[in-house]
């Protein structure tokens, strides 16, 4: 078992992702082309609401397109791309909509069982809703009926990338353009750790007896709509489980209040649960394609499924093919989960967990109402 990151008091400084970045170098390229107005600093709204700055370090300007550059501040994340330089070259097409292109140090994706095609360039989900939604209220303010052309692109992405899972993932050519809060939390963060426990304080003075914890914005909005669980109710754990799972022993030995506790997560991280890592993210603890295999195995997979699960690219991928079988992959990872879990929860509460897919769509689930005796 992997060690659990520091539980250390000491702040750390959040940062901002590359999502993020891009979408601040499109609003200030999309500006440069609309109204010639090279802003030294641009807004961005993320994708709760907060509005933050960043500054424009660069821009070059061509006949036909805009190039505008920033610098990647991830607080005090040990991400590799902490001081990189993000530029977006953003050129007017007459045709409406968004056209998302990758340049020089961003990946492209060529392996299938992630989040994007085969062949689109490794920009997810959310950036390119960020970038879209800013870019098109640029483009009412002004007016503007035609669309974009948004090609992003990191200096030295790809010497970079070999510090990441991209290689391994089928993401060639560069790094992925991440984030889904537009935020980086610092990894072993203390603070972090802190507001786990100081959610879970709160939510029990204030008499909620059933408390949801949850590994990020998709996890928490599907468990906040199946269960309709308030705000309070729902603590974001991200990472460290095991913070969250020493806290809930140590309050609920002092003082029996909670009545159940669901921890719910993407299938990959649950996976990782179930292997009996306390600590989520992937510097810390890996996926473990042949466990899963061999999982399958004892649910009655064929031996050529095990073995296509073994190679898959993802977790993801692995479920997938264990689907198409009609193996309930997905149950029984909670399951094992749950059973490790319960080392840490007291007897009297009621525990499930739950795994997501990337869709946000629960997958699997397995619930105990109490301890055996």
């Amino acid at each position: 078992m992997w060690p659990e990151s520091s539980d250390s008091q000491r702040p750390l400084r959040s940062g901002l992702t590359t999502g993020t970045c891009a979408t601040a170098c499109s609003v200030a390229a999309a500006q440069a082309l609309l109204t010639q107005e090279q802003a030294k600093q641009v807004f961005v709204t993320l994708p709760k609401g907060q509005e933050v700055a960043l500054d424009i370090i660069s821009y070059e300007i061509s006949a036909d397109s805009v190039k505008a550059a920033t610098t990647k501040d991830a607080g005090d994340d040990p991400d590799v791309t902490h001081g990189a330089t993000v530029w977006v070259e953003l050129s007017l097409t007459p045709e409406h909509g968004i056209e998302f292109v990758a340049g020089q140090g961003v990946g492209t994706v060529t392996r299938t069982g992630l989040l994007l095609d085969v062949g689109e360039p490794a920009i997810n989900p959310v950036p390119r809703k960020m970038i879209s939604e800013h870019l098109m209220a640029i483009a009412q303010e002004q007016e503007y009926t035609g669309g974009f052309r948004v090609m992003v692109g990191v200096k030295n992405g790809e010497q970079l990338a070999l510090k990441t899972m991209n290689p391994r993932l089928g993401i060639l050519g560069g790094i992925s353009i991440l984030g889904t809060t537009g935020i980086v939390r610092p990894f072993s963060c203390g603070a972090y750790i802190a507001s786990i426990q100081q959610g879970l304080d709160v939510a029990r003075a204030n008499g909620h007896r059933y408390i949801a914890a949850t590994t990020g914005n998709a996890s928490e909005t599907a468990i906040r709509e199946r269960d309709a669980l308030h705000e309070m109710a729902l603590i974001e754990m991200g990472d460290f489980v095991g913070a969250l799972l020493k806290h809930v022993r140590r309050l609920e030995s002092q003082a029996p209040q909670l009545e159940k506790l669901t921890i719910c997560g993407g299938f990959g991280k649950i996976s990782k649960l179930a292997q009996q890592h306390m600590d989520l993210n992937s510097r810390a603890s890996s996926i473990n394609l042949e466990a899963l295999a061999e999982l399958a195995r004892t649910l009655g997979a064929s031996e050529a499924l095990a073995r296509q699960m073994c190679q898959a690219n993802t977790s993801v991928e692995a479920l997938q093919l264990a689907q198409q079988e009609g193996v309930a992959l997905a149950d029984a990872v909670c399951q094992q989960a749950l059973e490790f879990c319960r080392g840490f929860v007291p007897a009297h509460m009621a525990l499930e967990v739950l795994a997501i897919d990337r869709k946000g769509l629960f997958v699997g689930q397995a619930l105990q109402h109490k301890a055996a005796n």
